[in-house]
This record gives structure tokens, sequence and C-alpha cells, in this order.
């Protein structure tokens, strides 16, 4: 077994808050950029979508979605820059 922080937890929040950080300087740079290519460039996003789901339990049907996450240059930027972040923090 893993000890440490190189444990599953520790990448799957390390993915996490990249992205959040990652999606905060995109919508940031959206915001404040004038129409240009560079604003073109970084703030373009690729949307992967699932949904919606329908789930019947025979007691209980609900339906999940639709969920989605949109990948842009600056939510890797924000992975790599959480990664680095929490390497030196550990």
């Amino acid at each position: 077994m893993a000890t440490g922080p190189r444990r599953p937890r520790f990448y799957l929040s390390i993915l996490i808050s990249g992205f959040v950080i990652g999606g905060f300087l995109t919508a940031f740079l959206r915001r404040f950029l004038p129409e240009s290519p560079t604003k073109a460039f970084f703030t373009y996003g690729v949307t992967f979508g699932v949904g919606p789901v329908p789930v019947d339990l025979l007691v209980v049907h609900f339906t999940l979605g639709p969920a989605g996450i949109d990948v842009s240059l600056l939510s890797l930027v924000g992975v790599v820059l959480a990664y680095l972040i929490a390497k030196s923090l550990f």
C-alpha cells in the first residue's frame, strides 16, 4: 500500500484543483483580454459531456447528468501549476 502524499486521492485532488485554477484563469482571460488571436488561442476549449443517463432501480428512478468538462490550454497549465505547488509542499 502506498504511503505518503503519492496516493490516488493525492493525484485526484491535484487534477481537480488544477482544473479549477485553470477554469478561473480561462474565465479571467475571457473577460479581460481584448478580442485577438491570443485570446482565441488561450481560451479555446474542448468540451466533453455525458448525459443525461437514466437510472432505474425498480424502486427508485432518477436521471444523472448532463455533466461535462471543458478542457482548455489554461486548464492544463492549472494542473501543472497545482502539481508543482503540491510537489514543493510535500
